[in-house]
């Protein structure tokens, strides 16, 4: 497998110290594996290969700050809020109504952002991967869009309100970290992605008339 900067893999050949934790690993896991399903286990053995051959990432991951992870200059994040008692029907509303969908646009450094009910709606997902490090992150989103957050998150129990001092708590609170996690451009910001989409048109044009 060839080394390419924008992917989250790469092939490198393993010190003596990480073959030998690699082959912990993988005796491990058969361990494991040795009352799994047979399509299990003969995946595994597969996979197995990659491994030995020291396939590894080459921005493992690292802490996002308070919590959460981070790949390279992206970080993820990850909540499960109770939502208040009767609110669901307002929660699903003001989201099918499109209030906030956009509005990390503001803050300018939100790659994705997702909402799904949990539970019989007695839960709501809200996970999003993100530049940099936790603590700024929240604080972009309290000074950019405080309106579109809480108008969504008002329907959680306990919601203190973005701007709150203790918003910080309660969202570390319900925050769940990843276990393991994929970035296809652990590299590139959100301000990198935008610059390269408006370069790229102007690159390809100016190889078809160089050809």
């Amino acid at each position: 497998m060839s080394t390419n900067s924008n992917t989250a893999m790469t092939t490198k050949t393993l010190t003596k110290a990480e073959a030998s934790e690699a082959e912990q690993k993988i005796e491990k896991l058969r361990e494991l594996y040795a009352d799994a399903p047979e399509v299990g286990r003969s995946a595994l053995e597969r996979l197995i290969g990659s491994m030995k051959d020291g396939v590894i990432s080459d921005t493992a991951p690292a802490s996002a700050g308070r919590t959460g992870l981070r790949r390279g200059k992206v970080s993820e994040l990850t909540i499960v809020f109770p939502i208040a008692k009767g609110a669901a029907k307002r929660l699903r509303a003001v989201l099918d109504a499109g209030v906030n969908v956009q509005a990390p646009d503001k803050v300018g450094t939100v790659h994705d952002m997702r909402y799904v009910f949990l539970d019989n709606d007695t839960r709501i997902l809200f996970a999003t991967t993100y530049d940099g490090e936790w603590d700024p992150y929240v604080d972009d989103f309290a000074t950019h869009i405080p309106d579109e957050l809480d108008v969504v998150f008002c329907n959680c129990e306990g919601w203190p309100g973005v701007r709150s001092p203790a918003v910080k708590d309660y969202i570390a609170k319900y925050q769940v970290t990843a276990r393991a996690w994929y970035v296809s451009s652990p590299n590139l910001t959100v301000k990198d992605t935008k610059r390269l989409e408006k370069i790229g048109p102007a690159v390809e044009e100016f190889l078809d008339k160089v050809a």
